[in-house]
């Protein structure tokens, strides 16, 4: 694989091609090409903060940066020279999350938000000529409506007098600086500030079938508004769901006196394997393309998605609730026949066909006969993987339907030897699109029917097995596979009946599960979750509750399972002006006539790196096409994929503890990290090599790419433990307001 050449093209020729070619776009793609990124290293190392570096923003132009701190300091540092211009003491009393530059004020109005639930606005024409070590003056602004930690800002392209702030309070709020410089705290007798644009206090969903939840708060994590369309508004915040809004349909501005449902969204956002898992998913980073034909999508103890932002023009690939289940379901299905209904896009690519040349189609033969050759021998599974993601999002249906057929079947079977987290999700997707191209597949059949084993699925894997055995009655595996589920399903059913219930004691007297009070289950659990649970929060009023249970936790794979032994003691106190509140019955959404919505699902998902320790994690576009996507990482290091295939191109180390931002300059080669350590990191392509691997200014990293990435999935699984403490926190703090979920340090 590391002589395939990406799909950036040669950078000789487009070098040739801008000296005879004025087009604008010749520049912007040799601005982040793939030779480019190939030699990234460490340039320069800024050392001013005392605290982990949250938030980094460029100027329009990239002459500044922007960056923001534990410390409650905000930097502007000068791009050409690489120095320290100004350092202002904010006056923020928590740690600075979110910094910006106001767009058409020659640079000279800055924004910040931060743990203290306040945003405040400074302009820099006040400092004059003083230096970088007296930056201690007012803010124009502040505005103190949040009533949690402000976690995101947002700015509108050629827009001077406007920022949107995002806060786990569950409102995004609308701050015009021409409308007052400041506002009363929150929670004043005076308080009215009508600015919340947003309120998804009332926002929150379980999954995609059931309508938002009166009692889950959307805590927002993170938000955007489009450059090229900028009435359109993507949040992100503690669901599976990313949401689109057109601020053009959105209500008029009101204040946070009275909670409201949540007004109707463009677009949700969300892979399909996460829709099931609604308020046990925590979405850390939002974004919107250079184009703004796309978003990313990063989630905390998960991957990078990416997902094309317009279902009009069939590009996007879409679903509904039901679509999950048939998906897991075995149903005949006819050779080369497109259905017309939202199963159909799951085959999509999202990218244009193209002829494609004999020269190239005989080496995409090549990669999947190295793929199969890697499946006999059991060895080199991530990048039998990689030549399969370039024969089928590198050129998908151009290569024909016999070779596709047989890339995503070979691809299904590596997943699923490979087994990092939701390989088998995307095994099941390869296995429905290779039934598509052949009904009668018995590979694609088989390949479905183990991974439903792994996902402890038995009853719908011998629906498959024995499909797959009504095709080729003679194939002795096949039949050994029957035989071998029947036998689990027999021990299961067996086992189930000597099992006991976990239980969950409340000081009401009355025994709920822990799935009543949490409704939390294994991703990949059999249990059925088609039961009431309007019943679940009968005791969220009480002023104490004390929990006492004891139950086991599975990894995504079903094959991690490990038992939580002890119990959990919790003792709630109400504050005494606490609040069970919710619509009026009138108000509420009716669950029989809720008409679930249409999801925009995934086009690719980017692997290797771990978010886990903090939610600010950023993904990022690179360049001003974007082809490339980047991401920090628990491990210290940051990643960089192409767009296109998902295929690692580099990976570099740079923090000591945790990479949080990743920021690239508007028009250069250069990027900007920062996370745990006090320092930002300056990256350039300036190494005599290109590699994949790098390192910091000590120079190339020697560690191994593959282990490096397989210990980051190690860490994705084993720390549910540590995400279903975080979960149980969470699902307390959305009820009773007094505990906070991570803060930027790791857990």
């Amino acid at each position: 694989m590391e002589t395939w050449p990406f799909h950036d093209g040669n950078i000789h020729h487009l070098v040739d091609t801008r000296l005879t070619n004025a087009r604008h776009d010749v520049g912007c793609s040799l601005q982040m090409h793939s030779s480019l990124i190939r030699r990234l290293s460490q340039e320069r190392e800024l050392e001013e903060h005392k605290g982990c570096v949250n938030a980094l923003a460029w100027n329009s132009k990239g002459t500044l940066l922007l960056s923001g701190s534990d410390d409650t300091q905000v930097n502007v540092w000068n791009y050409s020279g690489r120095k320290l211009l100004h350092s202002i003491d904010t006056g923020h009393s928590g740690n600075i999350f979110c910094v910006k530059f106001v767009p058409e004020t020659s640079d000279e109005l800055i924004v910040s938000g931060a743990g203290d639930s306040q945003v405040r606005l400074f302009n820099l024409s006040r400092l004059g000529g003083r230096g970088h070590g007296d930056g201690s003056i007012a803010p124009s602004a502040v505005y103190h409506c949040h009533t949690k930690r402000v976690k995101k800002l947002a700015v509108e392209v050629g827009n001077p007098n406007v920022v949107w702030s995002a806060s786990e309070d569950g409102t995004l709020r609308q701050h015009d600086f021409r409308e007052g410089t400041s506002c009363p705290p929150a929670g004043s007798s005076h308080q009215e500030c009508r600015n919340v644009l947003l309120d998804l206090r009332y926002g929150g969903k379980r999954s995609l079938a059931d309508p938002p939840n009166p009692k889950h708060t959307l805590a927002l994590k993170s938000c955007d508004i489009s450059s090229t369309r900028p009435h359109l508004l993507l949040v992100g915040g503690n669901d599976s769901f990313a949401r689109l809004y057109d601020r053009r349909m959105l209500p008029p501005l009101t204040s946070s006196q009275k909670r409201m449902l949540p007004p109707p969204c463009v677009n949700y956002f969300c892979p399909m394997h996460l829709s099931d898992r609604g308020h046990l998913m925590q979405l850390t980073h939002v974004t919107f393309s250079p184009s703004g034909e796309e978003v990313l999508l990063s989630y905390s103890g998960e991957h990078v998605y990416l997902m094309d932002v317009d279902c009009a023009n069939g590009s996007a690939m879409k679903y509904t609730s039901g679509d999950t289940s048939k998906l897991l379901s075995f149903t005949p299905i006819l050779s080369r026949v497109e259905h017309q209904g939202p199963m159909s896009d799951v085959v999509q690519n999202g990218y244009q066909k193209r002829n494609i040349s004999a020269e190239m189609l005989e080496k995409c033969r090549m990669l999947v006969d190295f793929a199969k050759k890697s499946l006999e021998e059991g060895k080199d599974h991530f990048y039998a993987i990689e030549a399969c993601n370039e024969v089928l999002d590198g050129y998908g249906t151009n290569v024909g339907s016999t070779l596709m057929h047989e890339c995503l079947c070979t691809r299904a079977a590596l997943l699923l030897k490979r087994n990092w987290k939701n390989d088998v999700h995307m095994a099941i997707r390869d296995c429905y699109n290779a039934r598509r191209i052949d009904g009668s597949s018995v590979k694609a059949l088989y390949c479905m029917s183990e991974a439903l084993e792994q996902l402890n699925k038995h009853k719908e894997a011998l629906e498959f097995a024995m499909a797959a055995q009504c095709l080729a009655p003679s194939n002795t595996v096949v039949a050994e596979k029957v035989e071998s589920i029947k036998n689990k399903i027999s021990a299961a059913e067996a086992e189930k009946g000597n099992r006991s219930e976990p239980r969950i004691e409340a000081r009401t007297g009355r025994v709920l599960s822990l799935s009543d009070i949490l409704r939390h289950s294994g991703p990949n659990s059999d249990a059925s979750e088609d039961g009431p649970r309007s019943e679940r929060e009968d005791s969220d009023c009480d002023e104490e509750v004390e929990f006492n249970f004891e139950t086991q936790i599975s990894g995504d794979e079903g094959h991690d399972v490990e038992s939580l032994h002890g119990s959990l003691n919790l003792r709630i106190h109400r504050d005494s002006n606490g609040s069970c509140g919710s619509p009026t019955t009138s108000s509420q959404i009716d669950r029989a006539s809720y008409q679930p919505e249409v999801v925009i699902d995934m086009k690719q998902r980017f692997v290797g790196h771990c978010n886990v320790g903090t939610d600010i994690k950023q993904a990022s576009f690179l360049g001003q096409r974007g082809e490339y996507i980047a991401s920090g990482s628990d491990d210290g290091r940051w990643f960089i994929w192409e767009k296109q295939t998902g295929r690692l191109i580099k990976m570099l180390h740079g923090d000591e503890a945790v990479v949080n931002c990743v920021q690239c300059h508007p028009f250069d080669c250069v990027v900007a990290t920062s996370g745990i350590d006090s320092t930002i990191k300056i990256w350039t392509p300036t190494a005599s090599i290109p590699s994949s691997v790098a390192g910091g200014s000590a120079g190339p990293e020697t560690a191994d790419v593959l282990k490096v990435m397989e210990d980051n999935q190690k860490s994705l699984i084993d720390n549910r433990r540590a995400i279903f403490a975080h979960e149980l926190l969470e699902q307390i703090q959305m009820h009773e307001g007094s505990l906070h979920p991570f803060e930027c340090v790791q857990s």
